[in-house]
């Protein structure tokens, strides 16, 4: 059970790097959006699924640490920020991407979550080393 916003985004981050999809999205609500700045945005929780889900795959590790939260108000309607550091590993590489995240909770659930990243960073881990 989540008390606070910042309790639900860590449970919310907590689900995700154990790859645990269903119950991330079990914690949006259905117009959930998710901005991935450098990358676009996807609705609902379905999208976020799909999303993550075709992300992950590629994946061998998954490891992101809150370094930083603060949140205001309660699950009727608060908000969160967070600093990351979200730790992968593609193609036999291991990457750190530093993240600000910002999530809006309404209703008990998260109904948004938007992320700034340098996209660069990402696209580099993700492409496959040249032999």
């Amino acid at each position: 059970m989540s008390d606070t916003p910042g309790d639900l985004v860590t449970r919310f981050i907590g689900l995700l790097t154990a790859r645990d999809l269903d119950g991330a999205a079990a914690l949006v609500s259905e117009d959930f959006e998710y901005d991935n700045v450098p990358m676009g945005v996807t609705r609902g929780p379905r999208a976020l699924h799909d999303t993550l889900s075709g992300f992950f795959a590629l994946c061998t590790v998954v490891d992101w640490e809150i370094l930083r939260q603060v949140s205001t108000g309660d699950l009727a309607r608060g908000t969160v920020l967070n600093e990351r550091d979200d730790r992968i590993e593609i193609h036999g590489r291991r990457a750190t991407l530093p993240v600000a995240g910002v999530f809006e909770v309404r209703g008990g659930r998260i109904t948004l979550w938007r992320d700034y990243f340098d996209k660069e960073t990402l696209v580099a881990a993700m492409t496959p080393p040249v032999p």
